[in-house]
C-alpha cells in the first residue's frame, strides 16, 4: 500500500509525482538553482493569476455600477409619453370637464399599460387570507360572516414586480368575535 503522492503542477496542469515534488533541501547547487527557477516560475504564474483576478473584480464592479445607474432608463423612456399627455391635459384643463376626465382616464390606462409592460402587477387582496408577506394590516374589524384573518377591504393597492413585492397592500382584516 505504498501509493505515490501526486501534486498538481500549476504551470501546465500536469501532476508531479512524489519524486518530483520537493519536500526537503536539495543536495547540490545545480538542483537548488533548478528548484529556485521552478519556484520563480510558480511565483510569476501566481502573480499573473492574481492580477487577472484583480482586473476581473474591478471590471465587474464597474459593470455593476453602470448597470445600477442606468437600469431604470428603459422605464423612464416608456413613461415620458405619459408625462407628455399629462402636460397636454393640464394645458387643456380650462375647456370641457368631461373631455378632461376622459383624458385623465386615458392617461391612467396608458400608465397602467407601461407598468404592466415593465412587469409591475397589482395584487388582488380582498377575500384572501391575510399574508404578512403581501399585506400590511392597518385595521381589524369584527366579523361573524368572514373567517378569521380574511382581507375585508383594500385601503391601498399592493404591487409586485415579477415575483417580488415592491409595495404591500394596506388592508382591513376580519377578526372573529
Amino acid at each position: 500500500m505504498n501509493e505515490k503522492m501526486e501534486q498538481e503542477n500549476p504551470a501546465d496542469g500536469t501532476c508531479l509525482t512524489e519524486d518530483e515534488f520537493v519536500t526537503e533541501a536539495p543536495d547540490n547547487e545545480a538542483e537548488a538553482e533548478k528548484y529556485k527557477a521552478q519556484a520563480d516560475e510558480y511565483l510569476q504564474l501566481l502573480q499573473r493569476v492574481q492580477a487577472d483576478f484583480d482586473n476581473f473584480r474591478r471590471r465587474t464592479h464597474q459593470e455593476r455600477e453602470d448597470w445600477s445607474k442606468y437600469c431604470s432608463a428603459r422605464m423612464v423612456a416608456n413613461l415620458l409619453p405619459v408625462l407628455d399627455n399629462f402636460e397636454r391635459a393640464l394645458h387643456a384643463a380650462g375647456s370641457d370637464i368631461n373631455n378632461f376626465l376622459e383624458g385623465m382616464q386615458l392617461i391612467y390606462k396608458q400608465l397602467k399599460d407601461v407598468m404592466e409592460k415593465e412587469g409591475v402587477m397589482t395584487m388582488d387582496a380582498v377575500g384572501k387570507e391575510f399574508d404578512p408577506n403581501f399585506h400590511e394590516a392597518v385595521m381589524q374589524e369584527p366579523s361573524e360572516e368572514h373567517p378569521d384573518n380574511t382581507v375585508l377591504e383594500e385601503l391601498q393597492k399592493g404591487y409586485l414586480l415579477a415575483d417580488r413585492v415592491i409595495r404591500p397592500a394596506m388592508v382591513k382584516v376580519a377578526k372573529k368575535l
